[in-house]
């Protein structure tokens, strides 16, 4: 069995993963990321680099950069329902370098962080090799065996790190205790094309029974349709042409274009999940991102929150690992750091989730709540949703200084 040897092995390629890579090696220390797959090209995941994200991104000095790969810019966040129009979010309230949100596919994303991580020598990313089992002396974690295209590789380091998903192996295979918070949706993804005309800004379209939003992905639509937890199979059984229509319903503007839904294949399951970890470390061995807690795609916070957690460990972890082994109380800082916002947004999440959207899809009319339309009355209070979906409860700022490139 090959063998590697760093400071740290980070399990996973994602937003948190690769962000957690790109700082600790800008700081010097070694580290080694594994993708299991052989690229980053994936369709449905998270696309959206909230301001917080995009300061991250100009604290580090590679926001002009970045911004000149393909995106679009969401500067206000807006509803329609039942046909009237709400502006939830203007995005010019809050603060930092970038007043809105920017869609860009993922792969970009994570391609643009890789290739900047690469220009340090301690930055390693292995493609094509996944993290199986957490290799375990003394009741310690001393990094992970993985399979690789070359045969079995073991990768010995001072700290591992789990950013390897919801589904996280490691999560499963060290034991931790997952805190299931809820969630009575799941969401049906696909893609249909953009058009001449067709409105812009728009977050969401609501009718009594149905919620669609289409995320706009510069050459076409990114859609998303939310349903009753477990309820796809039965909207299965009522066909694709029923689905199309129940499309066009909720969302008419997308009417002339659902029939380039051709077949189920074409439209995926994302099963919703909330829950987090009770405890994110043990000896040698830290959770981050979506393997410490599962989001909800409300609000589409997921991936800020976990490059938010990479910035956070870098933060505190980076003194500890130039200097040797990091401790548990070391690693109980970072949970201490990112647990309260974590909790506070899947509490804001399972909120809506069951008195908003759950209820929309029991309803049999709809109508803007008395609420919602003081919102278009007075544009001031647009300020508070801006600020909790574009930075959050707890955002992070870099830290860490750059010691190597």
């Amino acid at each position: 069995m090959r063998e590697i040897k760093t400071r740290c092995a980070i399990a996973g390629g994602g937003p948190a993963g690769v962000m957690l890579g790109y700082l600790l090696a800008r700081s010097g220390v070694d580290v080694v990321v594994l993708e299991k797959h052989k690229d980053f090209f994936r369709d449905f995941r998270g696309d959206t680099i909230h301001p917080s994200t995009l300061t991250v991104m100009h604290e580090l000095g590679l926001l002009d950069e970045f911004l000149k790969l393909p995106h679009s810019e969401v500067h206000t966040l807006s509803g329609s329902i039942s046909g009237e129009v709400v502006e939830i979010a203007d995005l010019a309230y809050v603060p930092g370098p970038c007043k809105f949100v920017a869609f860009m596919p993922q792969w970009d994303f994570l391609d643009f962080l890789a290739a900047h991580g690469r220009r340090f020598t301690g930055f390693r990313l292995l493609m094509e090799t996944e993290a199986h089992s957490p290799i375990i002396e003394d009741g310690v974690i001393k990094g992970v065996n993985a399979h690789a295209p070359d045969g079995e590789l073991r990768i010995t380091a001072d700290l591992t790190v789990g950013a390897d998903g919801r589904s996280s192996i490691l999560r499963e295979r060290s034991g931790g205790e997952v805190i299931d918070v809820g969630a009575p949706i799941d969401a049906l993804w696909f893609r249909l094309s953009k058009r001449p005309g067709d409105p812009s800004q728009t977050f969401g379209n609501i009718v009594s029974g149905g919620i669609v939003v289409a995320i706009d992905r510069v050459e076409y639509y990114q859609c998303a349709m939310v349903i009753k937890k477990g309820g796809f199979e039965a909207m299965r059984s009522r066909g694709l042409a029923a689905f199309r229509d129940e499309v066009a319903r909720i969302a008419p503007f997308l009417a002339g274009r659902v029939d380039e839904l051709q077949d189920w294949e074409s439209i995926k399951l994302l099963t919703v999940a909330v829950n987090r970890l009770k405890q994110w470390y043990r000896p040698g061995l830290l959770f981050i991102g979506d393997a410490a807690h599962a989001m909800s795609p409300i609000g589409g916070v997921g991936i800020n929150l976990a490059i938010q957690d990479a910035v956070a460990a870098a933060n505190l972890l980076t003194a500890p690992l130039l200097a040797g082994v990091p401790t548990q109380a070391d690693l109980r800082r970072v949970q201490d750091r990112r647990e309260p916002p974590t909790r506070q947004t899947q509490g804001l999440q399972v909120f809506l989730q069951e008195r908003v959207l759950d209820r929309v899809l029991d309803a049999q009319t709809m109508k803007p709540p008395w609420f919602l339309k003081l919102f278009n009355v007075l544009p001031i209070l647009r300020a508070i949703p801006a600020r909790t979906i574009g930075i959050g409860f707890r955002p992070e700022h870099v830290r860490t200084s750059q010691r190597q490139g």
